[in-house]
């Protein structure tokens, strides 16, 4: 009988968890409408120096790894690995110029499935948000 439970305590987990998250498996800066909050960010700063920013918060993120970098272009490619699973998600990060800035976008697609448990949206916070204390202590060196 405690089985019983125990199986109807999961399945109502999973169908909780299910609807908590859209079923999306690619969210990208300013082009998710399910990620209204996760936009293009914007620095009054020299593209090159927010592009080596960039650099160093790729390498500062947990179970991420470069895969490439294209200076000329200002392109990052890096993968992201779930802490449980191990599953692995593709990013790209651009730095473009935009007058007297430097606008980052980035891209997070996971490679299985259909649905990513909003694992995407918190790759690319979590990247912002290393790029923000990275482009901040940049800053404070100059």
């Amino acid at each position: 009988m405690i089985a019983v439970f125990v199986s109807v305590g999961c399945v109502l987990v999973v169908v909780i968890a299910l609807r908590a998250w859209p079923m999306i498996n690619v969210v990208e800066t300013g082009r998710t409408p399910e990620y209204p909050d996760i936009q293009p960010r914007v620095y009054q700063a020299n593209a090159d120096q927010v592009f080596d920013a960039a650099l160093h918060a790729v390498h500062r993120m947990p179970r991420w790894s470069l895969v490439s970098n294209q200076p000329a272009t200002r392109e990052i490619r890096a993968e992201a690995r779930t802490l449980v699973w191990r599953f692995v998600d593709d990013i790209l990060i651009r730095v473009r110029v935009r007058t007297d800035d430097a606008v980052v976008e980035v891209r997070s697609a996971s490679r299985v499935g259909r649905g990513d448990f909003g694992q995407n949206a918190r790759n690319i916070r979590s990247f912002l948000q290393e790029l923000d204390r990275q482009v901040a202590e940049a800053s404070t060196h100059r």
